[in-house]
């Protein structure tokens, strides 16, 4: 779905990333942690078009994207969240889900049995759909800044939804939320990937929750990748613990994962 081959992002004599190499198939779900400064949320922008790349290569189904403008990412379906919501504040949150499927260049259309966008999930059809999906529908006819900072996360998640994307980054939802409401944006990641067949790219400083609902970790240190592997075999990563894991995780907390 997308491959980063030897992606490095200078500023000035800063190197952000370092020849950082990934790759993610269709259907994953992919953490990514490290410790502030490493470089995350860097890297993200690097995948999509935000920044473009000092060096490197970023293909995406095949087709290199290298140094294109982020409409040209969304156009190959990837979409993605930043870690201050973006939202519309002065547009219903009705109105901030269809600007998203304006923005796509696939306005909502009357369906008879599956109609033109046969490819498109029922779910992902129109805004009060999307809305639906992410648990905003009593707040559709409000302004989006009169919603909760946790409702805005779920906005700008539907936002990206409504761009219908095979492949989705998160950039910190969990940020500034309760740990119950942790729990419940992690078991929605999960479900938006199930029941819509994406590829999901996750960055999280809440990482006891992201180790155990992904499948993959992949941990950035000082612009570096210094793994890429599955959550329990993360945790017991030597360099992984001393650079990271060893100040954020408490033991009871990484045998609950390596479990």
């Amino acid at each position: 779905m997308l491959e980063a081959q030897g992606v490095t992002v200078r500023f000035g004599g800063l190197t952000a990333v370092d020849s950082v190499s990934a790759s993610f198939a269709a259907g994953e779900l992919v953490g990514i942690i490290g410790p502030n400064g490493a470089g995350k949320t860097t890297f993200f922008n690097a995948i999509s078009g935000v920044q473009p790349p000092t060096d490197g290569r970023l293909l995406c189904q095949g087709h290199d994207l290298t140094g294109r403008r982020p409409h040209r990412y969304a156009a190959r379906g990837v979409a993605r969240t930043f870690q201050t919501p973006r939202v519309f504040g002065d547009m219903t949150v009705l109105d901030n889900i269809a600007f998203g499927l304006k923005f796509a260049g696939r306005r909502p259309r009357k369906y008879i049995f599956w109609g033109e966008e046969k490819d498109v999930p029922w779910a992902l059809r129109d805004a009060t759909s999307i809305l639906q999906l992410i648990g905003l529908s009593e707040q559709a006819r409000l302004p989006a800044s009169a919603i909760t900072p946790s409702q805005q996360r779920l906005l700008e998640i539907g936002m990206a939804l409504a761009t219908r994307p095979r492949l989705l980054l998160l950039d910190e939802v969990a940020a500034g939320l309760t740990e119950a409401e942790i729990e419940d944006m992690a078991r929605l990641i999960g479900r938006l990937r199930d029941e819509l067949d994406l590829t999901v790219i996750w960055i999280e400083h809440a990482v006891t929750t992201l180790l155990r609902h992904v499948e993959r970790v992949i941990v950035l240190h000082q612009g570096k990748k210094i793994a890429d592997d599955t959550p329990a075999n993360v945790v017991r990563n030597p360099e992984v613990i001393e650079a990271y894991l060893g100040d954020e995780m408490a033991e009871p907390e990484a045998s609950e994962v390596a479990a």
